[in-house]
Order: C-alpha cells, then structure tokens, then sequence
C-alpha cells in the first residue's frame, strides 16, 4: 500500500498541462476548466499550489468566460454552463482572486438559471438536474449572491427529489446515486435547511456503499471507484454518520489505486490514472485526516482556510 506520494502526484498533475495532444488531454479537452479546478485543489490539499503560477491561471480562466452572458464555458471559445462557472468560481477563491470577476453579472448568469418550480437549468438549452441546484447555490454563496435567488423553492425542489430510500435523484422520481445525495446534501447544508433530510435512514443508505476491498460504490451493486470516496463521505460528515463506515479499509483503498511510478490515482486499483480521480483520492484522504494534508470543507469542496478567507476575512 505504501503511503500517499504527494511528490509524484505533483508531477503528475503539473505534466498535465504540458501534453496537449495525449488522449487524456483530448477527451478532456471540453471540460478543461473542471480539469483545471480538480489538478489545482489535489495540489492545494497537498499544499504544492506554489508550484503554479496564478497570474497565468487567472488570465487563462478570465478567456474562458462568455463576455455577453457572464458565465464561463469549459475552455476558450466554448458555450458557457453553470458547471464550468462554479469551477473559475473555486480556482480564483483558491488563488485569493475573485476580484478579478464582475460578480453582480456572474451571479445574475447563475440566478438567471432558475426556474419556476425552483429548480436550476445547467444552461440556455435548459437540462434540469439537481447537480445544477447544487452548484448554483454552492456559487452564488462563495460570491455572497445567495439573496439573488428564491432559496425556499431551490430547497423545496432539492426536497421533492427525496426517495423512500433516504437517497436524491437528479430530478423527482430520480434513483438515488451518491453524487447527487452529495449535490443534495451539500446545497442542503449551505442554505441551513438539513434538518429535511432523515439523517438514520440517508446514513444507512450511505454506509451500505462500502464494499469488501473497503472502497465504496455510487449505487447498489456497482463496482467500487476512488470518487465515491468524496460523495458518499462528504455526505456522512454533513449528517454526521461519517462512523458508520470504516475509514482505515476506504483510506487503503485509495492509497492501492495510486501509480506510484508516475503518479496520479485512478479508479481502481491497477487501472489508468486521470485528474479526476486523483482529485477525489486526495480529497477522500483529506476527509479522513490524512496525515501532511490540508482540510477541505465537505460542502464547498474547497480547502477549509480558503472556505474560511471567503467567509471570516474582516
């Protein structure tokens, strides 16, 4: 198992940006704003944000933003979606740069997204998803914009995508899924509305994610991956039921999914590593209280001390 290598899953992410034509590159190359949110939280939880230089990050993330509509695509040129946005959102409040943004019309983009009944489109086309709700309020709460929005029905919405599980689905009469009971929860728990949720019922459903080998699944019967590490923990600390599940067999888990000659972690142990779950392999870790990591906040999935910068700062 061994234990986290910080060092080599800083190169990894680093060389990320140097192969622009690779496969992973190419595939991502459509959501390279997440990728950017992802790569840039590992090395801020792994406290190596100082190996990257922000100016450049900011100006690249300001070309990313769509001047008539105020929000951001995934990359230069692309069509801006509430997803993107909350991602230049979080890798600015990382790097102590939200004044590089026009905020009024950035949160106008995202409370222009809602709908009648309280819900969020994604953007323009109008795809509705409780993964919208989420980021929409987790947004305009980092930018101080909640008061734009009718905050009531979001919840209401969130509420009516309950199952008899305990679990949320992505719209009512949704299945219940781990990402989208964090979605759930978190937008739950940023508007102070927990108290909707059945805690003993929900963190059953949860803790029933772990598997044998100590990593979780999203669903019943699926395979375990190093992401659910993030959606289904962050969603037992928030109701607190985090107890229920075995933390040491899940931070093995992880820690078997590394590349430990290359760096970077994937979903399972032996297979291709990805940004993506070498963000949620640290972050899962950093739940846990790994050992040299920095704390990140389970609702804004951001470390705590910018959480607290955004917040606290006089």
């Amino acid at each position: 198992m061994g234990e986290l290598a910080v060092e080599k899953h800083t190169e990894y992410i680093l060389s990320i940006e140097k192969r622009k034509d690779d496969f992973e590159s190419l595939v991502m190359e459509h959501l390279r704003l997440n990728g950017a949110y992802w790569g840039l939280t590992a090395l801020d939880l792994m406290h190596k944000i100082g190996s990257v230089k922000p100016d450049d990050v900011v100006t690249w993330i300001m070309s990313c933003q769509d001047k008539d509509s105020g929000g951001f695509g995934g990359n230069i040129g692309h069509d801006p979606h509430i997803l993107y946005t909350l991602s230049a959102v979080q890798v600015l409040a990382i790097f102590d740069r939200l004044d590089a943004l026009d905020v009024e019309k950035v949160s106008d983009y995202v409370a222009g997204l809602q709908n009648e009944d309280g819900s969020f489109s994604g953007d323009m086309w109008g795809e509705i998803d409780t993964r919208f709700s989420y980021v929409a309020i987790c947004c305009l709460s980092l930018l101080h914009r909640l008061r734009k929005i009718n905050v009531e029905k979001a919840v209401d919405f969130i509420v009516s995508c309950k199952n008899l599980d305990g679990g949320f689905g992505c719209i009512p009469g949704g299945e219940s899924h781990a990402g989208q009971i964090f979605c759930c929860v978190g937008a739950l728990a940023i508007t102070g509305s927990l108290h909707r949720i059945d805690r003993d019922l929900l963190g059953w459903w949860l803790c029933e994610r772990q598997c044998k080998d100590g990593g979780l699944n999203g669903r019943p019967e699926k395979l375990t991956d190093v992401c659910y590490s993030w959606w289904v923990l962050t969603s037992l600390i928030m109701i607190d039921r985090v107890h229920w599940i075995d933390k040491d067999k899940l931070s093995k888990f992880i820690l078997n999914c590394q590349d430990l000659e290359n760096g970077g972690i994937s979903d399972r142990p032996d297979n291709a590593v990805d940004v993506f779950h070498t963000f949620f392999g640290v972050a899962g870790l950093s739940l846990m209280e790994y050992p040299g990591l920095k704390t990140i906040d389970p609702a804004y999935a951001l470390p705590v001390d910018v959480v607290n910068r955004i917040f606290f700062r006089k």
